[in-house]
């Protein structure tokens, strides 16, 4: 049956291509009755005040109000986006009074969810709204089955708008010139990504790019899991049959997912061949089983059907008319090979017209060149097999666009934007906004706490030790929350029978090492522990209640079903005990090398009706591999590099139901070497901060000056940051093309080192310095190394700088190895971000009391003490300050009202809550120095070097913070800091 209210008002809206305008007045015209029933808009407003999950009415006003919403330039409108003021501009151009407006706004709140943060200078008026909405085949059907998954409308507006923003960045498909947009997309760890690729896709693939190549992980699973994902949400049942008949057994002889439990009721249905309903269809290039091999029916694979024979394919009368093809392939050499071997047999003319789309998932594994530059033959570039292969892939196809997707971009943002063969996201760089619902470090981390000793309320909901003082070891806890939380979600279950295909699949992670060997013998313990549990008898039962009660009613949603007493939940801990138990053990082992390791039938979260497991592994069962249901995880695995801590953490996702009851067990003392100990809890609480200063980086560049982007990745690449000093950002050899430009040492004593050799130079910086050297008192002070009566002391005069004034100083040295104090100034100029800032700084001149020392005056300054130093690597000292003086000045630092420091009043006097402390040592490398008969010496034969402390007020955190970015090999002499000395 017809709605003819849907499809009066799909041709009203589409007439609205440069905005909203007079409803009824459009509705007139458009209409095919001479006197249209809904001009007075009661149908229309009745219908959305009654209209329930799915009503493809309210769906079409949900598009196109949120896309009013939230487009950044609006001619018919001076409101900013996403706020009530432009859609009260919206509902006075479409004409509606108030009450429809009311109406509208219940159903279709105001979209106010942040959007993506976009680093470009990419061209984007050839996807506008309106052609996207013109030619929407597949997005809209992609749309449906989200809406029909329960996806919220502001999930699905969030989604639109996310992948509309990478796909108005790719080159226009139509375009006459071949160009090939290289971009990033940065998500969070299990937050999606899969669902925007799949939307991108959609929205590309209308738009018409007629080859898509998605680089699907490195494991055959990964690469079947992503294929699945795109044929049941994108591609569909019709292009999957390819015409064959549903119901004649026969027939679907190769065709996939017949062993599917979800075919065909939860893949997409197109409801015809696309291509009989006006659209295109998408032929498969690889299936669920089968990755890419060669062209299953050679070079015509991808030739494609033209309508008009003399034009190029990406004429529009073509384009437009031609099936997609479509294609996942794992990320290894023999595959990749076979497939750019095929590409080379089609020939460049032919590939030179196809407009393709390459989406390289968790692009920073296997993707990035790990070579060393500096083994690379002169003017050659040395690639691994993986980044080669896409490279060659990139030069095959001159209309190729790449969108990398990861959650760890370090090791894509280290990549050399001066190597144009290369994926450097050189065109634009987009970071997804957390998605609603998502379960993320900021849920596990209080990271706003003041009192860093104290237990947060994440920390306290869902995060426990590994160890404690009563118990000892946690697992056995662990394994009861485990048995615990099946139960509470088979009791939620009963009680809300919507909730019931979330708790489809209830897992435990288990992941101490690397080492197979340990995982098995791991698992017999784990099985041994669970043996021995009697979950079925009262000791069992005793155990599990004093842990409900403790540690799972306090803190338990009261907006789901939640048993009031244990007595309540009891009787279904057997039943959570036997879907553990099935199939003989509740313990897998994930690991291995080969694919076989992988083959096992319990572990299939697609094709198996219930997983309930505990699974233990390592580094397969991090990157790329979605624990479904995970629900507790016992985690004591250490690593030296963020993004692969990062990627390790499983527990990160969407927790539909059953987020209050997810408990991660984390080692907070873990051995690190023969003394040292880490706390891993700490550890990715540092890289969230690391994270978010990326974040942050990216929303500071990001920002449109005169409605025009600032800058391409390019141009500035985003500072990645370090907030541990044992964590970098990534492994070694994805940091070679990394610069040190920044390290924050608040409370921690900083001694260059790189002081210049040339006479000038020397010269210079005494010359710098001279000025200060007046600040400093004529009588001398006593300092003692620490607050004991009668321990170590020195004598020396002191006096304060205004830290401008030390900046003006410390910009205009000259130094032998400019990065060496680089990273160091950069902290200092960039002071009070995030912190209360530095207002000055105690000047320190020692003075030496021995007999033999040796004083000089420079310039004509007072007298001063003469320090021997030697140079020990090539211009570099060794060390150059002296304990005593170092102590002395960390105390003073580090001191404040609060503290005080009793028995020691001279510190205590020079301590000010933002001042911090300057060492100068005059050094001469001459033994003895050449001191003329007047007592000067000469500037050229004098270092002024020195040590400094900056107060713990520089930065708003007290952990050391390190910041890198990217070296650019066609500007390999650009200074590290362009900042001369007018700092103001």
């Amino acid at each position: 049956m017809t709605d003819h209210l849907l499809q009066l008002h799909g041709d009203v809206l589409a007439a609205m291509r440069r905005g909203p305008r007079n409803f009824a007045k459009l509705a007139f015209v458009l209409a095919e009755d001479e006197e249209p029933a809904d001009t007075d808009q009661g149908g229309f407003r009745d219908r959305v005040t009654a209209a329930g999950a799915g009503d493809e009415l309210t769906a079409l006003w949900h598009r196109t109000l949120t896309g009013w919403d939230l487009a950044e330039q609006a001619d018919w409108s001076t409101a900013a986006p996403r706020t009530d003021e432009r859609r009260a501009d919206a509902y006075d151009r479409l004409g509606f009074d108030t009450t429809l407006r009311k109406v509208l706004d219940h159903a279709v709140p105001v979209f106010r969810e942040p959007g993506p943060t976009i680093i470009s200078t990419t061209p984007t008026w050839w996807y506008s709204r309106d052609t996207a909405a013109v030619r929407s085949f597949y997005w809209s059907a992609y749309e449906q089955l989200l809406r029909r998954k329960g996806w919220s409308d502001a999930a699905v507006a969030g989604l639109d708008e996310a992948s509309h923003a990478v796909v108005e960045r790719l080159a226009d498909p139509t375009r006459p010139d071949a160009y090939g947009a290289r971009g990033l997309v940065v998500g969070y760890v299990q937050s999606g990504k899969t669902a925007n690729f799949t939307g991108v896709t959609a929205k590309a693939i209308d738009a018409g790019y007629r080859l898509v190549i998605v680089l699907g992980g490195t494991l055959n699973l990964l690469r079947g899991q992503t294929q699945r994902r795109l044929d049941m949400e994108l591609i569909g049942q019709e292009n999957i049959l390819r015409g064959a008949d549903p119901a004649d057994p026969e027939a679907l002889i190769g065709v996939d997912y017949q062993d599917d439990e979800d075919w065909p009721e939860k893949f997409v249905s197109h409801q015809g061949r696309p291509s009989v309903l006006g659209a295109f269809d998408i032929e498969r290039l690889t299936t669920r089983d089968d990755d890419y091999k060669s062209l299953a029916t050679g070079i015509r694979a991808l030739e494609f059907d033209k309508q008009i024979r003399t034009q190029p394919l990406y004429a529009p009368d073509n384009l437009h008319r031609a099936a997609a093809r479509v294609m996942v392939v794992k990320k290894n050499k023999s595959v990749l090979s076979k497939l750019i071997k095929d590409l080379k047999k089609i020939g460049g003319p032919l590939l030179s017209e196809i407009p393709t789309l390459i989406i390289d998932d968790e692009s920073d594994q296997a993707s990035v060149n790990t070579t060393d530059p500096k083994k690379w033959e002169e003017g050659k570039v040395t690639r691994t097999a993986i980044n080669g292969q896409i490279s060659q892939l990139l030069g095959l196809l001159p209309r190729a666009q790449y969108v990398g997707y990861t959650a760890t971009p370090f090791a894509n943002v280290f990549v050399d934007p001066g190597d144009g063969d290369d994926i450097f996201p050189r065109d634009f760089l987009i970071s997804l906004p957390r998605p609603t619902g998502y379960m993320g470090v900021q849920d596990f981390h209080d990271l706003d706490r003041t009192d860093e000793s104290a237990v947060g309320n994440a920390e306290r909901a869902h995060v426990r030790g590994i160890y404690d003082d009563a118990h000892g070891d946690r697992l056995a806890e662990a394994l009861d929350a485990f048995i615990l939380t099946g139960a509470l979600k088979l009791y939620r279950a009963s009680h809300d029978p919507s909730l019931e295909s979330h708790f489809r699949h209830h897992t435990m992670l288990v992941h101490e090492s690397v080492r197979m060997a340990e995982h098995a013998a791991l698992a017999l313990r784990i099985s041994s522990v669970w043996h021995q549990a009697a979950y079925t008898g009262p000791e069992g039962h005793a155990r599990l209640e004093a842990l409900f009660t403790s540690d799972f009613q306090p803190f338990a949603d009261d907006g789901l079903p939640t048993p009031a007493s244990y007595g309540e939940l009891r009787p279904y801990v057997s039943r959570a005990r036997q879907l553990i138990n099935s199939g003989g053990t509740p313990v897998l082992v994930v690991n291995g090398d080969t694919e076989r390791d992988y083959d096992q039938p319990d572990l299939d979260f697609d094709r198996t009706p219930n997983v309930w497991k505990i699974l233990v592994g390592g580094t397969k069962l991090s990157r790329g591999f979605t624990v479904e249901g995970l629900t507790v995880t016992y985690y004591r695995r250490r690593t030296q590099q963020a993004d692969t801590l990062m990627q390790m953490g499983r527990w990160f996702g969407f927790r539909p139901g059953y987020r209050d009851l997810v408990r991660l067990y984390i080692g907070r003392a873990e051995p690190a070497g023969r003394t040292r100990t880490v706390d891993l809890y700490e550890a990715f609480e540092a890289i969230c901060r690391d994270e978010e200063t990326f974040r942050a980086q990216l929303s500071r560049y990001a920002t449109l000056v005169d409605g025009k982007p600032q800058v391409t990745p390019a141009q500035i690449p985003p500072l990645v940051s370090q907030h541990l000093s044992w964590l970098k950002p990534s492994a070694r050899n994805k940091m070679f093309n990394a610069e040190l430009v920044e390290i924050r040492s608040p409370g921690e004593w900083v001694e260059p080192t790189a002081y210049p050799t040339a006479p000038a130079d020397l010269r210079h910086n005494v010359e710098v310095w001279r000025p200060v050297l007046d600040l400093l008192g004529a009588d001398s002070v006593t300092l003692r190394r620490d607050a004991i009566a009668g321990g170590d002391s020195f004598e020396a005069q002191i006096g304060t700088l205004g830290h401008e004034e030390l900046l003006k100083v410390l910009c205009d040295l000259r130094w032998s190895v400019p990065s060496e104090f680089s990273p160091h100034l950069e902290s200092l100029l960039s002071a009070g971000e995030g912190g209360e800032g530095i207002d000055d700084w105690l000047v320190i001149l020692p003075r030496q009391t021995s007999s033999r020392r040796v004083e000089a005056s420079v310039l004509g300054s007072v007298p001063l003490s003469l320090a021997h130093r030697s140079r020990r690597r090539g211009d570099l000292f060794g060390a150059i300050g002296e304990p005593k003086h170092r102590e002395a000045a960390l105390r003073i630092a580090r001191a404040n009202r609060a503290e005080g420091l009793s028995g020691d009043k001279a510190p205590e006097s020079f301590a000010r809550e933002r001042r911090g402390v300057v060492v100068l040592y005059p050094v001469v490398e001459e033994k003895p120095p050449t001191v003329s008969p007047a007592g000067d010496i000469a500037p050229e034969h004098l270092v002024m070097a020195f040590g400094l402390v900056a107060p713990r007020s520089s930065t708003a955190t007290q952990k050391n913070l390190v910041r890198f970015r990217t070296v650019d090999s066609t500007r390999k002499d650009s200074a590290i800091i362009e900042r001369g000395a007018g700092v103001s």
